[in-house]
């Protein structure tokens, strides 16, 4: 894939995760406009509010895990990188239980996690629970994600970009997000590997 394919499907892929909640703002105007009814006008306040946070959070995980934020050499303390993953998740089927050290690790690693992290979350799409622990203070970088429920699995094409096989896997906006994971990890000098077992799927690397 070069990387003028693979930038536009990011891009794509960016513009897919906002076009939802960026809809539902637009629609709960439009009834705040023509709506005179008080309890109508309150739904729609409510559905503006919610979808409006919704986007800001996904903005916010998104300029980090495909943007280029922060200077080369840069290092996101993972506190904050758990408060951004969260976001991401609050409010829909999955739920996070964030267990990773109190630490600051390298810009790409913790760009890494957290694409780790939404390939553990789109595996699960009946919902369930993602798992993230990490290494401790001291340790080189290293992370496993779990992502436990009903129906849990891991798509053929998913598991190929992971692994950087690109030819033949039928990559689209919503697949290229794994290629992202692999191509993180093969810039940290790492490995990505996907396992799945019944009811879960883990991510794992370093």
């Amino acid at each position: 894939m070069n990387d003028l394919d693979f930038a536009g499907f990011l891009v794509s892929r960016v513009c897919h995760d906002l076009v939802g909640p960026m809809g539902a703002v637009v629609n709960g105007l439009e009834v705040l406009e023509d709506e005179t009814d008080a309890a109508m006008r309150a739904d729609a306040l409510r559905i503006v509010t919610q979808s409006a946070g919704q986007a800001l959070a996904r903005l916010q995980f998104l300029r980090i895990a495909f943007g280029a934020a922060g200077s080369a050499g840069a290092e996101l303390d993972l506190s904050e990188v758990g408060r951004l993953v969260n976001g991401l998740l609050e409010g829909g089927k999955v739920r996070l239980d964030w267990q990773a050290a109190h630490v600051h690790w390298p810009k790409d690693w913790a760009k890494l996690l957290m694409n780790a992290a939404l390939v553990a979350a789109d595996a699960l799409p009946r919902g369930g629970d993602v798992i993230v622990k990490t290494a401790q203070a001291g340790s080189a970088p290293s992370f496993l994600v779990r992502a436990s429920g009903a129906g849990a699995k891991i798509f053929a094409e998913a598991e190929k970009a992971v692994r950087g096989e690109t030819e033949n896997a039928g990559l689209d906006a919503r697949g290229i997000q794994p290629f992202l994971a692999y191509r993180l990890a093969e810039r940290v000098g790492t490995s990505l590997s996907v396992s799945a077992s019944e009811g879960a799927v883990e991510v794992k690397a370093g």
